[in-house]
């Protein structure tokens, strides 16, 4: 269980998303927090993959592989 307070707008387009989907405030929270979580995994690896030194493969040595 989880309780989030949101300010009265982001209240009220979530009441919107729920009147046109037909789908849970809790549906719509859990999607916005899964996506939110992706991206910010995604934007460690980027980071991490930035600051790693690798290997860097030139396009002939791909082609032969």
């Amino acid at each position: 269980m989880l309780s989030v307070p949101l300010a009265s707008e982001t209240m009220e387009r979530l009441k919107l998303s729920t009147d046109k989907t037909g789908r849970t405030k809790s549906f719509h929270a859990r999607g916005a927090i899964l996506r939110y979580l992706e991206d910010m995994e995604d934007t460690f690896i980027a980071i991490e993959r930035l600051e790693t030194q690798a290997k860097q493969w030139t396009l002939a040595e791909l082609e032969n592989e």
